[in-house]
């Protein structure tokens, strides 16, 4: 994990490195928030899983950083004004405070379009055969889309002050949080060149942790502080959000998320590496307090 992470930091540092002379800002509100730290879930999972396919690393690194740069831009963007409207982020100034709304609404932009500019660079092409670049990159398009991460995001804004039934919530999470996690594991597995099953079981680890994943933080929102979460708590309720936690209580959704972790770790069974891992880094997530 250290030595993925090491992999993972230096190569958004180098896509991030640019300082335009007329417009340098963009780039310092870009870097603000991918800096600012996080626990790289989402490029974990793209390496990790194009390891355990028997693919090379190194050519899953582009696509990793890809995912994460999509979540920090929609982070930016979750936290405007008209979206949350959250003034911290990983216990630092949301970058609209740092930057002014305009500039955060455009460094958000600026990440998503360089996300694709990196998966499909002519040096991503070179070292990652084209066909799977392209499938990759279509997926991650697919997931952050309409389809995926937005359209989870219009489902929340929509249920604002409204009781949404638990299909209707689950769906939202499956989006919002879920779509974007199985971007990640997938594009791992397109990279490694892995079969249709794979695909198949990848895709189902990626609901349950996804699924688990959104859980708990719903679970932190009320039960941690601000100064653990590194943002506001109760966001939730201040929002009048309808959650599983607001419908359940806190004991049944940390059952529900222990059980959606162990169906994750039986998903993996497909596999014929060692596995340990993701198992492991699943079961963590659902044991973090931040």
């Amino acid at each position: 994990m250290h030595d993925n992470l090491n992999l993972i930091e230096k190569a958004l540092h180098s896509y991030l490195s640019e300082k335009p002379e007329l417009y340098g800002i963009l780039w310092d509100s870009m870097r603000y928030s991918v800096g600012a730290g996080g626990k790289r879930v989402r490029p974990m999972l793209t390496l990790e899983f194009c390891k355990l396919c028997n693919g090379d690393i190194d050519k899953a690194l582009p696509f990793a950083c890809a995912v994460e740069l999509i979540h920090t831009y929609s982070l930016i963007h979750d936290d405007l004004p008209c979206m949350d409207d959250d003034d911290m982020r990983r216990g630092m100034p949301s970058n609209h405070i740092e930057f002014g709304e305009d500039t955060a609404l455009l460094a958000g932009d600026a990440l998503q379009s360089l996300a694709f500019e990196i998966m499909l660079s002519p040096h991503t092409l070179c070292v990652c055969e084209a066909d799977k670049a392209a499938k990759a990159a279509g997926e991650l398009a697919r997931l952050c889309g309409a389809s995926g991460m937005v359209g989870g995001q219009v489902i929340d804004l929509q249920y604002e002050n409204k009781k949404a039934s638990e299909q209707v919530i689950t769906q939202m999470h499956l989006l919002k949080t879920g779509a974007l996690i199985k971007a990640a594991c997938l594009m791992g597995c397109i990279v490694a060149g892995a079969d249709e099953e794979k695909l198949s079981a990848a895709a189902k680890y990626a609901d349950c942790v996804g699924l688990a994943f959104q859980l708990v933080d719903d679970v932190l929102d009320v039960t941690s502080t601000s100064d653990e979460l590194g943002k506001p708590v109760n966001s939730d309720v201040d929002n009048k959000k309808s959650t599983l936690v607001s419908l359940y209580g806190v004991e049944e959704c940390m059952h529900r998320a222990e059980k959606l972790t162990e169906e994750a770790v039986d998903a993996l069974s497909v596999f014929e590496g060692d596995t340990s891992f993701l198992a492991s880094f699943a079961r963590k997530l659902i044991e973090r307090r931040n």
